[in-house]
């Protein structure tokens, strides 16, 4: 699993401990001060002249009018003796820890939302076809079919149990990536996403379940809702933020600014030394114009404030190779930095997160294989290739 930097947090029961603590010791330390300043201010007491000892006029005058030099002389703190100076330094008072921790976020597996290529066992003389039906591309489909026929000559590899594992190695060398995690390791808080791609991929639904995944790993999360031309889409963020316990900005009126609802969602999640501020963005503007003018609002606003530390990028399984039409206009213009791919198990077309990464050179970072809240996890080529040749009941 990868690991994350975050807030390190002090639990309820912990804190009041603390600001008890401190109120305690910043009592202490005034008193100390109080006493010092009364033993300084307290005057030394004048041994009187012995009654039997005789003293002239002129020194019973003296006595009483002492020069100049003898009166300004005054007892200060450094001249008191050493035990009855007072210490400030013996309890010093507490304060809270900001350090940032490493932690990982709760396991989410792909589990059997993937589906397999093969409806039957594997023959390498039909392979090429099924992997163009799974939206590879040409050239990726030659070059793996030609790659396992060379393997299983090598290995000697004939059954269907071998080729199926042969081909698994040769799909997660090609889909893995050293780029595949989350940036959300530099402790540089509030971490800031925006979330891209047009309407119906899934965009609002993933900032959803990507929130919960963090509010599960005890990540102190606020949502910025600057879709602001589509009420539905704010208020379908609304319910995702109280399943997830997230905060939410959402616009003050209809057609708000988007920049200034992003502007307002970073300025929270400072105020409440959030963790990350996930912002999600239209997806119905009309031109590449359009898209990069708002988008570049949007990033300005933001990053007078905080870093941007990820443009994810949503897109819908289903729609096969428009996928990458819609991917390539949006990376032209979005600076995005990963993918989210959604509805994986609603598709045979699992190649087409091979033909986006190889095409764009972009890593797909997160998958959605269902409807359910959890069922949402990292990219991991291992279990990705699994699914893909994996012998399912039935076949």
């Amino acid at each position: 699993m990868f690991k994350f930097l975050k807030r390190l947090r002090a639990k309820k029961e912990e804190a009041d401990t603390l600001e008890l603590a401190t109120a305690e010791t910043a009592e202490k330390a005034q008193t100390k001060a109080s006493e010092a300043k009364q033993v300084i201010d307290k005057p030394e007491p004048s041994a009187a002249p012995a009654a039997a000892e005789a003293v002239s006029p002129r020194e019973a005058d003296e006595h009483k009018n002492p020069p100049a030099s003898e009166n300004a002389a005054q007892p200060d703190i450094e001249s008191l003796p050493q035990e009855e100076a007072p210490d400030f330094t013996q309890e010093e008072i507490p304060t809270r820890d900001e350090q940032v921790i490493e932690v990982e976020l709760p396991k989410r597996s792909l589990g059997d939302g993937i589906r397999s290529l093969f409806t039957s066992s594997l023959d390498i003389e039909d392979l090429e076809d099924i992997l163009l039906l799974a939206d590879f591309g040409v050239e990726a489909s030659v070059e793996i079919t030609e790659d396992l026929r060379r393997a299983a000559q090598k290995t000697g590899a004939t059954s269907d149990a071998e080729l199926r594992l042969l081909l698994k190695d040769l799909l997660v060398a090609r889909l893995n990536r050293e780029d595949s995690q989350l940036n959300l390791s530099d402790g540089k808080l509030p971490y800031v996403f925006l979330v891209v791609g047009v309407n119906g991929a899934g965009k609002t639904t993933t900032i959803g379940k990507l929130a919960k995944w963090l509010s599960d790993g005890e990540w102190e999360v606020v949502l910025g809702a600057a879709d602001t031309f589509r009420a539905a889409a704010v208020d379908q963020l609304a319910t995702w933020a109280e399943r997830s316990g997230a905060g939410i900005v959402r616009p003050e009126r209809d057609g708000q600014d988007p920049a200034s609802v992003a502007y307002q969602t970073v300025e929270l999640a400072i105020k409440n030394d959030a963790d990350i501020a996930i912002i999600d963005t239209a997806g119905r503007l009309q031109n590449k114009k359009d898209l990069m003018d708002e988008l570049g609002k949007i990033r300005r606003a933001v990053e007078k404030q905080a870093q941007i530390n990820e443009v994810l990028l949503v897109i819908d399984a289903t729609t096969g190779q428009n996928a990458i039409s819609q991917a390539k206009a949006f990376t032209e213009v979005a600076d995005v930095t990963g993918i989210v791919m959604t509805k994986l198990d609603g598709t045979a077309k699992g190649g087409i997160v091979y033909a986006i990464q190889k095409q764009l050179d972009l890593p797909v970072k997160l998958v959605g294989v269902g409807e359910g809240i959890n069922d949402f996890a990292f990219f991991s080529a291992e279990e990705f290739a699994k699914g893909l040749v994996a012998r399912k009941p039935g076949n």
